[in-house]
């Protein structure tokens, strides 16, 4: 079965870094569009960086310059570099995977990490 297994969160001060990893099994990793989203507590699950199959990289304007997402399709494995963390980022990271062929959607997430920013 597929699985998006989520690791590297934890509490960080402001203006730390963390790095999440992303590692997947049970899907043809290099296929697929990886993102990371977050959700904090009372707010909507936002998108925080996608990269394509292809490399392409998208990010929320709240991370850009803070924040690099990168894959490893050799080890099915997609990062989150997250540096100069602020309060504000403290979140649920979850990872997700997602694809469409001839309309149909495929579309995986891990159980997420948590991610605390505190002083």
């Amino acid at each position: 079965q597929v699985q998006l297994v989520e690791s590297g969160g934890g509490l960080a001060q402001p203006g730390g870094s963390l790095r999440l990893s992303c590692a997947a099994s049970g899907i043809s990793f290099s296929t697929y569009s990886m993102g990371w989203y977050r959700q904090a507590p009372g707010k909507q699950r936002e998108l925080v960086a996608r990269i394509s199959s292809g490399g392409m990289t998208n990010y929320a304007d709240s991370v850009k310059g803070r924040f690099t997402i990168s894959r490893d399709n050799a080890k099915n494995t997609v990062y989150l570099q997250m540096n100069s963390l602020k309060p504000e980022d403290t979140a649920v990271y979850s990872c997700n995977a997602i694809k469409v062929i001839n309309n149909v959607e495929y579309n995986y997430w891990g159980q997420g990490t948590q991610v605390t920013v505190s002083s």
